[in-house]
């Protein structure tokens, strides 16, 4: 076998270990997805009427404003998986069993791709069940086959990307309270920007901020996606800042990984 095909190898049974661990404990899980399901309930059924009408210029209210604010509250249940990340990483670095792994004829890379991999498709499942809870509360998309494998796609290397720079969170963090505050600002970052009302509408400094930074042109993508409207340019701008945020979290974890084998 050659070392690639045992990095393989190692990586699935770390995969294994995290989601058997997910299934033994879902708490953190179900608790993390339950964020953005009432996060859309409050906005469309409390404050969809007046925010609705602002935003359209209808007096539908809620039926209409669930159709902008659905595609901003699945893009959250993409940066609420990230504590999940964090806070896993974190255990398995304090309570030791990182250095067992070190001991063992194991690759070094598959902890931490086991943990990213894994966590990637817990919240690829989350994403999912929010997107579920949004339909049968009267989301209606009108995206193409295509439309719709663009928005997964972006959403899957969005996840990526929040699940690398989760993974050096936790790696960096000494202790799992201490892991699980630092990614909170991300979970609520799409609140400054245009998931739950557009740009053009908030104060000039909180709208420059709004509009430059990285959610904004991930939400407008994903939102043309969904609803079948023109992208343009934000296409661009969301693939790169999630590449370049990819690279950031990669390298970061990587880095501090191996800093933490001199402690």
């Amino acid at each position: 076998m050659t070392t690639l095909t045992y990095a393989a190898r190692d990586a699935r049974t770390m995969l294994r270990r995290n989601l058997k661990h997910a299934l033994r404990y879902p708490s953190m899980t179900i608790s993390v997805v339950a964020m953005p399901v009432l996060m859309l309930l409050l906005f469309t059924y409390v404050f969809g009427g007046a925010l609705g009408t602002g935003i359209g210029g209808t007096t539908s209210g809620s039926a209409d404003y669930i159709d902008y604010v659905a595609p901003g509250i699945i893009l959250m249940a993409a940066t609420s998986g990230a504590l999940v990340t964090a806070v896993g990483v974190c255990s398995d670095m304090t309570e030791g069993i990182v250095n067992r792994f070190r001991t063992m004829a194991i690759s070094r890379a598959s902890f931490l791709t086991g943990h990213v991999v894994g966590s990637v498709l817990q919240t690829l499942v989350s994403i999912a069940f929010v997107i579920g809870v949004a339909l049968l509360m009267g989301f209606r998309p009108h995206a193409t086959p295509l439309g719709w494998l663009a928005a997964a796609g972006l959403l899957t290397l969005l996840t990526l990307a929040l699940t690398w720079l989760s993974a050096a969170i936790g790696l960096v963090a000494k202790n799992v309270e201490t892991a699980s505050n630092i990614p909170l600002p991300m979970q609520f970052l799409p609140f400054l920007g245009s998931a739950i009302v557009p740009p053009e509408s908030m104060p000039t400094g909180l709208r420059w901020f709004a509009e430059y930074q990285p959610f904004t042109p991930v939400i407008e993508t994903l939102r043309g996606l969904l609803m079948g409207t023109e992208v343009g340019g934000a296409a661009i701008g969301a693939v790169a800042w999630c590449v370049g945020l990819t690279l950031v979290g990669y390298l970061w974890a990587r880095t501090a990984f191996r800093r933490s084998a001199t402690r």
